[in-house]
């Protein structure tokens, strides 16, 4: 009977573990949305600054810190980035979001919802660029502009090493 119990024990504390409702379970959480949210860092840290021959990862534009990635189901996830641009009242705010939006768009391996933001008080406009970057039609209608594309595609492209 003890052996029954004990083998009941650990059946019901590995099926807690592998739904994710056990404390050791909770715990993978947290470090599986630290993985994802790295991912994504990886990804946006090599785009280049519109006009400068930097990394974003470079001019400090973006950092790890401003990818947050949360859980909205069990194949889904929030992205959500704060970058910072280099100056208040930067020009290329707006293009960097895009390119920022066009290469998650194309390179994340799992199903996602992407929101980008400027970093709160960091932009004289936040607000507006806020709105447009994450505006679909906007962002579609900006991606038809063959000289906006072009340099979003210089801006995404992966440099060679």
């Amino acid at each position: 009977m003890e052996r029954v119990s004990g083998l009941l024990s650990w059946t019901l504390s590995r099926v807690l573990w592998l739904s994710g409702l056990s404390e050791l379970g909770a715990a993978r959480q947290p470090r599986i949305m630290e993985e994802k949210a790295l991912e994504v860092y990886d990804l946006i840290r090599t785009i280049r600054d519109p006009e400068k021959p930097n990394t974003l990862e470079e001019l400090e534009v973006v950092t790890e810190s401003c990818v947050e990635v949360q859980e909205i189901n069990e194949d889904d996830y929030l992205v959500v980035i704060r970058f910072t641009p280099t100056v208040p009242h930067c020009s290329l705010a707006t293009l960097i979001g895009l390119c920022l939006r066009v290469k998650l768009q194309r390179c994340l391996p799992f199903k996602h919802k992407l929101e980008i933001y400027i970093s709160e008080g960091s932009h004289s406009t936040e607000e507006d660029i806020n709105k447009q970057i994450n505006d679909k039609e906007r962002v579609a209608a900006a991606m038809e502009n063959p000289n906006l594309r072009e340099i979003v595609e210089q801006c995404v492209l992966e440099p060679d090493y």
